[in-house]
């Protein structure tokens, strides 16, 4: 079984008002969209995952909107191997002058038939 393997650097960008969290990987243009329940993924025309947003990410990720303008740095791991997608998110960030690290997981089947992939994606 091959997995193609992809690294780059991408962009975030959070809407306070409509609680939508998007992770981007530059240079990289998506093709088609996969909408699942609480959130969506960009596809690109060779399969890779190259954008992800996540629907009322506030309460996905336990913060609240205002902590979520203030993280400076992320990191997103996608990954497609036989039917599963699996996106890990990495951040930092200050809570009463300590550093916490955050890594949800999002683990979800979908019927679209992917390549093998995992794209590993910083933002800073």
């Amino acid at each position: 079984m091959t997995i193609e393997n992809l690294k780059g650097k991408g962009v975030a960008d959070y809407d306070y008002k409509h609680d939508i969290l998007f992770f981007k990987t530059k240079n990289r243009e998506y093709k088609k969209s996969i909408e699942l329940d609480n959130f969506t993924l960009d596809i690109d025309e060779e399969g890779f995952i190259t954008g992800i947003q996540i629907f009322e990410a506030s309460k996905f990720l336990d913060l609240t909107k205002d902590a979520l303008l203030k993280i400076p740095k992320w990191e997103y791991k996608a990954s497609y191997l036989d039917g599963k997608v699996e996106i890990r998110l990495t951040f930092q960030m200050k809570v009463r002058n300590r550093i916490i690290e955050k890594n949800p997981i999002i683990m979800q089947s979908i019927s679209e038939d992917l390549p093998n992939s995992e794209l590993v994606c910083t933002i800073a």
